[in-house]
């Protein structure tokens, strides 16, 4: 198949993917959910189409082997996720996947100097257990015991849901992959953002993944009866929590780089005739360079504090969730942006703000990634597309990248 030919077909299959859903009329596929099992049956049956091997790890991972010359050959791994987060579009994950078999698809059965696994990672965005990454740490070698003990709302532990599909929790040793037999990781994935729809680019070749803090943060002062306590002798937390978002957002603003979001605020008791006690709030830091995020996340603290003095509140913080930033390979970048550029595309490298399976795998081999366009920016949203010259791009591309890497090979 030509590579247009390839992105359609690419385009069509995350649209078949999509149709396996937990709700009726909106797609949500958690990790190792029912719909799961659809989602295996149909990539098994595409990787066994390409003369692949498959199997699934103890972690609900589902692997395609595509052979080498010989049994001992280096492996090159393709691949994302197959999860989703609620009410989602059909291209965030998947397309990863599924673009991986175009490539070799368009090797027309042609072996290279080494073996290429697509991995479909069970799990990435954390939404049944409240901990992303599950899949890829697990092939990494990084999965923490102490996760299989989580509860998701249902109540079921991670153990459980892995023997719920049919797996063993004492093999996930065994998913780990051998960190001298892997040669690199190429994961295809959209934007997810308007940079490259702004400057017109069809393809993005990641050079870091940034870093996140997410932390949780509570004003507390006192609640009172909206009608009877003058403004001058109240506590208000929700007044001071909304002073210190304009305060993030205009720190954010003025460092390159940074982004900081407070995306979850809870203020209680929650009546319209109460003044709110207390204020609960999430707060996102991210950057590509991990000193710089950390400074701004102690800023922002001490500007809570200040907050929080000036008003009368008092302030509780902790730190949820730390993932230092992630660069990408540049020996494999540039093997990228050589295969952009004999394209005839323009070259653009960016820093990817969203967290990928591509930044847990860095620590066990080489790892890269390539954006595609993200139209209107969209992604986790039931509207999130892609254009199938921008697919077809990345088939082009991708291509040239497994030629460019076996004659180095």
């Amino acid at each position: 198949m030509n590579p247009q030919a390839l992105a359609h077909e690419a385009i069509a299959r995350c649209q078949q993917l999509a149709r396996y859903s937990e709700e009726a009329g909106r797609l949500t596929r958690t990790f190792l959910s029912p719909p799961m099992r659809a989602v295996h049956e149909a990539l098994t049956g595409w990787m066994l189409e390409l003369g692949m091997s498959v199997r699934t790890d103890a972690l609900g991972n589902l692997i395609g082997h595509y052979p080498g010359p010989h049994p001992e050959a280096p492996l090159f791994l393709m691949g994302s996720h197959v999860d989703t987060v609620r009410d989602a579009g059909p291209y965030d994950g998947p397309l990863g996947v599924v673009l991986g078999l175009a490539l070799l698809k368009g090797l027309e059965g042609r072996r290279l100097p080494f073996a290429v696994e697509v991995l479909a990672f069970s799990e990435e965005e954390g939404v049944r257990y409240g901990v992303p990454f599950l899949g890829s740490k697990a092939v990494a070698g990084l999965l923490e015991p102490e996760l299989l003990s989580l509860r998701d709302a249902g109540g079921r532990t991670v153990e459980e849901a892995i023997r719920a599909f049919g797996l063993e929790p004492a093999q996930i040793p065994q998913a780990a992959y051998a960190r001298n037999r892997v040669k690199g990781y190429l994961e295809f994935h959209i934007e997810q953002g308007p940079v490259l729809e702004a400057l017109g680019y069809p393809l993005g070749i990641v050079e870091a993944i940034a870093g996140q803090s997410r932390l949780e943060v509570a004003f507390r002062g006192q609640a009172g009866h909206a009608g009877t306590t003058p403004m001058h002798l109240r506590r208000d937390a929700l007044a001071g929590a909304a002073e210190w978002m304009t305060l993030v957002e205009r720190e954010a603003r003025e460092e390159p780089g940074l982004v900081a979001t407070v995306g979850l605020i809870s203020a209680l008791p929650g009546a319209a005739n109460v003044i709110p006690g207390e204020v609960q709030m999430s707060l996102d830091v991210r950057h590509q360079y991990d000193e710089v995020r950390s400074l701004a996340v102690a800023n922002l603290i001490t500007r809570a504090q200040q907050v929080a003095q000036r008003r009368g509140l008092e302030l509780a913080y902790q730190t949820r969730y730390e993932q230092p930033a992630v660069p990408c390979h540049p020996g494999l970048c540039d093997l990228l942006a050589q295969s952009v550029e004999a394209q005839g595309y323009r070259v653009h490298r960016l820093v990817s703000g969203a967290g990928h399976d591509a930044m847990i795998m860095a620590s066990l081999c080489p790892s890269s990634m390539l954006f595609l366009r993200s139209p209107k920016g969209l992604s986790h949203h039931p509207d999130e597309s892609v254009w199938p010259e921008d697919v077809e791009a990345a088939v082009r591309v991708g291509l040239g990248f497994l030629e460019k890497l076996a004659e180095s090979s």
